[in-house]
This record gives C-alpha cells, sequence and structure tokens, in this order.
C-alpha cells in the first residue's frame, strides 16, 4: 500500500468504558482481542428479541454471554446469531454459544461448506501485507467447522432474521460467501471484513487500533476483483455510520470520503502488487473451494524467507527459555 487513509475525526463515540459499547440505540459493540462482535436489538430487550453477528476470537464464550446478560438481561438469549463469514476469528465461539442459547445460525449459501464440515477456506497468503498478521496467517485455522442442523441459509430476500429493517447483501471477495448487514433508514452499516478501519496485516496496528480506512485484510483475501466490486457498492451506499470486523467503528463524512476513496483507487490502496490471489483468484462455489492458484516463484522466495525467520525467531526465544 502506497498511501494511508487516516480517520482523524470519525470515531464513533461512545458512553462509558463498559462493553458492550453502544453505536446507536439498538447496536452496540464489543471487541474480542483483534475483532469484533456486535449486538443488535434495544436494552433490556429480553428473552429471543435481540441478535447476535459474528462470534469472534476463540476462548471469548463468557465475555460475550456477560456482555449480552449487560445489555439485555439475565438469561436472556438472541433469537438468531447471523454471520458475516466463517473466518475462524469471527466463528470462534458459534458453536458453544449456539448450543448455550439452543439459537439458529445463519450465513450465506455459499458460506455454508466451510460451516457445515464439507471444505476448508483457501490457503492464506503471508506473502502480502508486510506486518506480523500478515507473516504468521500461514498457521491461522481454515475450518472447517460443523454446525449441522444449528446453521441455516439466510433468506433469499435479503431480510436479515430478528433485524426488521436491515438487509444483507453479499459482498465477496475476502471469501465467497462474504455479506454486509445495511439498515437504509439511518445508514448504517455492519461491513464485516469487506473493508476495516486499522491496518489489519500489521499486529501493532490490530492492537492499537489506529483509524485508518483500509481494503480487507490482505492475506486472507482470495478474490481481489470481487473485494473491489464488494467496496465499490457499499461505498455506493454512503453509510453514516460503518462498523467493521476490524477496527474501531466510524461515522460521518471524513469516514465516507475515506470510503469512496477507497472504492475509486483500490487497485492503489488495497490491492497486494504480488501475491498468490492478485492475478488469479481462488474458485469457490456452493460446496467450497474448486480450485486455488499455485504460488507464483516470487512469492514462493518471499514465503521462505519468512518462515525461516519465524523459525529463527522461535528457537531463539525456546533456547532462551532453556
Amino acid at each position: 500500500m502506497n498511501e494511508t487513509l487516516e480517520l482523524r475525526h470519525s470515531q464513533v463515540e461512545t458512553v462509558g468504558e463498559e462493553w458492550p459499547r453502544a453505536l446507536t440505540d439498538d447496536l452496540a459493540y464489543l471487541r474480542t482481542g483483534i475483532v469484533n462482535v456486535f449486538f443488535y436489538g434495544r436494552p433490556r430487550a429480553g428473552d429471543r428479541e435481540w441478535v447476535l453477528i459474528d462470534a469472534g476470537m476463540y476462548g471469548y464464550t463468557h465475555s460475550i454471554a456477560e456482555a449480552a446478560e449487560r445489555r439485555f438481561g439475565p438469561g436472556s438469549r438472541p433469537g438468531a446469531i447471523v454471520l458475516t463469514h466463517g473466518h475462524f476469528d469471527h466463528v470462534g465461539c458459534v458453536r458453544e454459544l449456539a448450543e448455550r442459547w439452543d439459537a439458529p445460525v445463519y450465513a450465506h449459501e455459499i458460506e455454508l461448506p466451510y460451516l457445515t464440515g464439507r471444505s476448508a477456506y483457501p490457503p492464506p497468503d503471508p506473502t502480502v501485507g508486510g506486518g506480523a498478521m500478515a507473516a504468521l496467517s500461514f498457521a491461522y485455522p481454515r475450518g472447517p467447522i460443523d454446525l449441522g442442523s444449528r446453521v441455516h441459509v439466510l433468506s433469499y430476500d435479503g431480510s436479515v432474521p430478528g433485524m426488521p429493517g436491515w438487509r444483507w447483501i453479499h459482498t465477496p471477495g475476502h471469501t465467497a460467501g462474504h455479506v454486509s448487514l445495511f439498515r437504509d433508514e439511518d445508514r448504517t452499516l455492519v461491513a464485516g471484513d469487506a473493508f476495516v478501519t486499522t491496518r489489519q496485516e500489521s499486529l501493532f496496528a490490530a492492537l492499537t487500533q489506529k483509524p485508518e480506512m483500509h481494503g480487507p485484510p490482505m492475506y486472507y483475501t482470495p478474490d481481489w476483483e470481487d473485494a473491489r466490486a464488494s467496496v465499490r457498492r457499499l461505498a455506493e451506499l454512503e453509510p453514516e455510520l460503518a462498523a467493521t470486523g476490524h477496527g474501531i467503528p466510524m461515522h460521518g463524512a471524513e469516514m465516507r470520503a475515506a470510503l469512496r476513496r477507497l472504492a475509486t483507487e483500490f487497485n492503489t490502496l488495497a490491492r497486494p502488487a504480488h501475491g498468490r490471489y492478485v492475478g488469479h483468484p481462488a474458485v469457490a462455489d456452493e460446496y467450497g473451494v474448486v480450485c486455488v492458484p499455485p504460488l507464483d516463484r516470487r512469492s514462493k522466495a518471499i514465503f521462505a524467507v519468512g518462515s525461516a525467520t519465524i523459525l529463527g525467531l522461535a528457537l531463539g526465544l525456546m533456547s532462551r527459555r532453556r
């Protein structure tokens, strides 16, 4: 990336330090490690009167359940869990939470193979992005997980279960079945990882949450043409509030201007110059991954150097401990 799109005055103001933090009257969020989950429903909404959007990192089941009780009341269960996509950092607690709450899970039809044990995702590309999160991506879980009969296909009419007034929008690129959620009334957008508001390839940025407008995390995006079209589609909605899977939620004119520029200059600002999927996307359908391009010579060299460096660092740390 040649340039960063900083967002100096676009952070959504939240009241208090307790999680989950309110974004609107009926939307709040909780950060689980490096990824956000969202709660739709008014405070004290009651049992089955709210929806969880995404399910965060593994190990945060208790934190998500506690946040839900603080917002909606003791023993309150969601009417549904809606997934923007099935990457490990968005479904880490979904099985435990779905069983705990006896709640149905919804996702796009093309995302189901990764949620029903049928197919693993295409391998990440650790040669793009230039940060520690990218370099370590070869070790991230690719799934699949198997939710069995708990997972269902989102309605083809675009409606979102338990979220009247919202619609889901197919925004592929980061995954083939990725969706974003949008409410036309106040132009509130839950974008998943179609674009993000921090440089997710960098471990430092992922931890500090410096607000910047970025395309989808590079190391886990296997179709850059679809990703570009999806950002353009979301920019055309002119959202007032953008809540993304990674980074602090943003709002207002500055955010919209940065999103429009990202859409217009996507190939310069978001698309890597080289990489496994830059010229040849992975292909997937409703049954899972169909084909994956091989690593090119340059990517193989970068991958080999990066892997050797990480291995050397790991061995060095182990020897020091001894």
